[in-house]
């Protein structure tokens, strides 16, 4: 559980080991336009499976169109994103507690990772406000059965690296794939100049 005085993750680095608050990031081989230079948010690694969703992709929809109640506190913008291809009909929201903030004392919260945690949309969204500094918006999720994501991962097609509590609110960058590589240590970071179109280098 989080506790008031729990330090704050100040750092993201590499780690081989999948679990809640882990970063998939899309290896420059995999080229399958459905992860392509995707960067993968895990909220569950367990033995029914992964799930996680995708920071990266905002869709052209707003929130209000499809949450109005929650549209205020939605982190710029203020649009929906592609979660992964599982279930897209369906919505679910991340968001990073304020700093101090007991996330364990917070009703319509389940914490994820540090000061991360995933919001129950059937809560009422004043009373979620005045302890959150962001909320993220995902139609659909990405998700794995037993042992695939475990395959995948033997196949080198995802790089293991721990999130910032910023990363599941951070406004689209242009290109958020190369910046969370471009914070690694090296040789991990140099991966972070392979250009998009490599047929065109």
């Amino acid at each position: 559980m989080t506790h008031a005085d729990e330090p704050e993750d100040t750092t993201a680095s590499a780690d081989p080991i999948v679990r809640p608050g882990s970063l998939l990031v899309a290896a420059t081989t995999l080229l399958d336009p459905t992860f392509r230079r995707t960067v993968v948010y895990v909220i569950e690694h367990n033995e029914g499976g992964s799930l996680g969703v995708v920071l990266n992709r905002p869709s052209e929809q707003p929130v209000h169109s499809v949450l109005p109640n929650w549209a205020p506190l939605a982190a710029h913008p203020s649009t929906l994103y592609s979660g992964g291809p599982v279930k897209d009909d369906s919505a679910l929201c991340l968001a990073t507690v304020r700093p101090g903030v007991d996330a364990s004392m917070m009703e319509g919260v389940r914490r994820i990772h540090g000061r991360v945690v995933l919001v129950d949309l059937s809560a009422e969204p004043e009373l979620i406000a005045p302890m959150v500094t962001g909320l993220r918006f995902f139609v659909g999720y990405s998700g794995w059965t037993l042992g695939q994501l475990d395959g995948e991962l033997d196949n080198d097609d995802w790089l293991v690296i721990s999130a910032l509590p910023e990363d599941v609110v951070s406004p689209p960058q242009r290109d958020m794939w190369a910046a969370v590589l471009r914070r690694q240590p090296l040789p991990l970071a140099m991966l972070a100049t392979h250009p998009i179109d490599v047929e065109r280098n």
